[in-house]
């Protein structure tokens, strides 16, 4: 990989697979772009609308689903199913950038990121004894966050 694509930035990089894909540039594929760019976890479509909002140009739902479906067929944001009946989307990571997994509160819905390097390495040496080429994997962990727990 050059050195180039070290420093590309993820908007850098979605813009430039859309335009190669043919997709012109436009005022809802930058916001959502923009958006999930700034993120720590994924987000429901219907959040997304949510939090375009209050910006500059509304996004209709509809649009959000559509940009959303382009940039999964990229490979640049991926889908989290987290067992709530809503699909949750997030930016894409490089191998090398920092990879979460999510915590989620089957009381009250919410969402959390989590990282453990010792559970990372669990999975490279379990990956290395299975009949797979793992590329990817996503834990999601249910239960009940501290607020609904102390109730």
């Amino acid at each position: 990989m050059s050195a180039q694509a070290h420093t590309e930035t993820w908007i850098e990089r979605a813009e430039a697979q859309l335009a190669q894909a043919g997709h012109k540039r436009g005022g809802a594929r930058r916001a959502v772009i923009e958006l999930l760019d700034g993120q720590t976890c994924a987000l429901t479509a219907v959040e997304i609308e949510d939090a375009l909002r209050g910006g500059e140009r509304r996004v209709s739902r509809a649009s959000v689903y559509r940009v959303l479906d382009e940039l999964e067929r990229l490979r640049l944001v991926q889908r989290v199913e987290t067992g709530q009946a809503m699909v949750r989307y997030e930016r894409a990571h490089d191998h090398d950038e920092h990879h979460h997994h999510h915590l989620v509160c089957d009381e009250c819905g919410l969402v959390m990121p989590f990282s453990d390097p010792a559970l990372e390495r669990a999975i490279d040496k379990l990956s290395e004894r299975v009949p797979l080429a793992v590329s990817e994997h996503e834990i999601v962990l249910h239960g009940a966050c501290r607020d609904c727990s102390d109730g």
